[in-house]
C-alpha cells in the first residue's frame, strides 16, 4: 500500500522540536530501529533483528536532520529509507568502527542531547497515515493465522507450523520478530513457548508479533482437533471475557492502572483469581512489542490514537489482539476474518473476541 508521508514527517519532527523545546535539548540520537522507523515513517534500518540497535544512527537537531551510516549500509538507507526526506547522509568507512561516535560527537558539540528512551511517549499517539498502515498489518497478519490453522494437521510439529506461519507473512514484508507454538501440554506448561519437533495431537497455540514499517502487531489463535474438554471450554470463556474488560476499557483519557484492575476484578469474577500473576498481561504497543507493560499501579493515561495488545493467559489458553483506542471507538485491528468467534457483553459494549477453532 502507499501512503503519502509528508503529513505525517511534518507531525513527528514538530514532535521531536517542541520536545527538545520543552525540555531544553538541543539534539536527539536515535540508534534504536523502531525510532529511526518512526522517525522516516516506516525506514528501515536493521540488518539483524535479533538487535534493538539499528545498523545507522540519526540525529534531529534544531536545524538539520542527519543520519550516520557505514559506506555498507549508505547507499541502501540513502536510496531506500530516506529519499526526499531531507536528511544530510554521513558517511564513513566500515572499517572505522570508532568513527561514527566521533562524527556524532562533532556534530552534537556542545549541545544537550536526548536519547532514544526519552522519545518513546512521541511514538504512542498515531498519525493518520500510522493507522491505515497498521490496519493493513493487522489484516494481513490475522488472515495468515487464519490460512496455517486451516491446514496445519495432528502429526504436524511446532517447528512445521511456525515456518507455515512466517512463509505466509515474510512475502509481504512482514517480519515475525515473536513467533510462538505450543501443542497440548506445552501450552499448560509455558507462557513463552518457542517452537520445538513437539508434534500436535489435538491442541496448538499460535503466537506472532508481526512487523512492518516498524509497526508490530501482536495476536495470539488457538485450534483444537475434535470437541473441546469441558475444563478448556470454561477456561477460554473466562480469558475472552477478561480480555473483553481489556479492550472495552483501553479509551483516551483511561488510567492504564484502572483499565488493569477492571481486568483484575474480571479474574476473579470468572474463578481465576490468581491466573494473571502467572504471566504479564500486555500493554502499550506499536513500534515496540510493548512500550511498556500494564500493571494496576500504572500512571499512565491512554492517548488518543494509542495502540495496545492486551494478552491475558489462564492456564491452557490465551486471548491476544492489537487494538487502537480512536476517538469514538476501540477498533481491533488484527480482527479474526472467517474464524469462529465469541459474542462477549461488558457493561454497555459488546465484544468479539475468537474463540477456539475447532477442526
Amino acid at each position: 500500500m502507499k501512503v503519502d508521508i509528508k503529513l505525517e514527517l511534518r507531525e513527528k519532527e514538530a514532535r521531536l522540536r517542541a520536545f527538545m523545546d520543552s525540555n531544553g535539548y538541543d539534539a536527539v540520537v536515535m540508534n534504536k530501529q523502531n525510532n529511526f522507523a518512526w522517525l522516516t515513517c516506516g525506514g528501515d534500518n536493521h540488518v539483524s533483528i535479533a538487535s534493538e540497535i539499528g545498523a545507522v544512527t540519526a540525529i534531529v537537531t534544531k536545524a538539520k536532520k542527519y543520519i550516520i551510516a557505514n559506506n555498507i549500509e549508505a547507499p541502501r538507507i540513502k536510496d531506500e529509507e530516506i529519499k526526499n526526506q531531507a536528511f544530510e547522509l554521513v558517511e564513513f568507512p566500515w572499517n572505522e568502527a570508532n568513527r561514527s561516535s566521533e562524527i556524532i560527537k562533532e556534530i552534537t558539540d556542545g549541545m544537550r542531547i536526548a536519547s532514544d528512551e526519552e522519545i518513546a511517549p512521541l511514538r504512542y499517539s498515531l498519525t493518520q497515515p500510522e493507522i491505515e498502515k497498521y490496519r493493513w498489518i493487522g489484516h494481513e497478519s490475522s488472515k495468515s493465522l487464519k490460512e496455517v490453522s486451516d491446514i496445519i494437521k495432528p502429526g504436524d510439529s511446532e517447528h512445521k507450523v511456525a515456518g507455515l506461519v512466517a512463509e505466509r507473512l515474510l512475502p509481504s514484508g512482514i517480519i515475525p520478530v515473536v513467533l510462538l507454538v505450543a501443542a497440548d501440554e506445552r501450552i499448560k506448561k509455558y507462557r513463552h513457548p518457542i517452537p520445538t519437533n513437539n508434534r500436535i495431537k489435538k491442541y496448538v497455540m499460535i503466537v506472532v508479533c508481526a512487523r512492518k514499517w516498524g509497526l508490530i502487531t501482536s495476536l495470539t489463535r488457538l485450534v483444537h482437533f475434535g470437541s473441546l474438554p469441558a475444563e478448556l471450554r470454561e477456561k477460554h470463556d473466562a480469558v475472552t471475557k477478561v480480555d473483553a474488560s481489556f479492550t472495552a476499557n483501553t479509551r483516551p483519557g483511561n488510567s492504564v492502572g484502572d483499565i488493569f484492575r477492571k481486568a483484575l476484578n474480571m479474574y476473579e469474577k470468572t474463578g481465576f483469581r490468581d491466573e494473571w500473576k502467572l504471566h504479564h498481561q500486555g500493554g502499550a504497543t506499536g513500534y515496540s512489542g510493548r512500550d511498556y507493560k500494564g500493571t494496576s499501579n500504572s500512571k499512565e493515561i491512554v492517548e488518543l490514537n494509542q495502540a495496545f495488545a492486551w494478552n491475558p493467559s489462564i492456564t491452557g489458553t490465551k486471548s491476544e489482539d492489537t487494538i487502537i483506542a480512536l476517538k469514538d471507538k476501540t477498533e481491533i485491528i488484527t480482527q479474526a476474518a472467517d474464524w469462529p468467534m465469541l459474542t462477549i457483553k461488558y457493561e454497555d459494549q459488546v465484544i468479539q473476541r475468537p474463540d477456539i477453532y475447532i477442526r
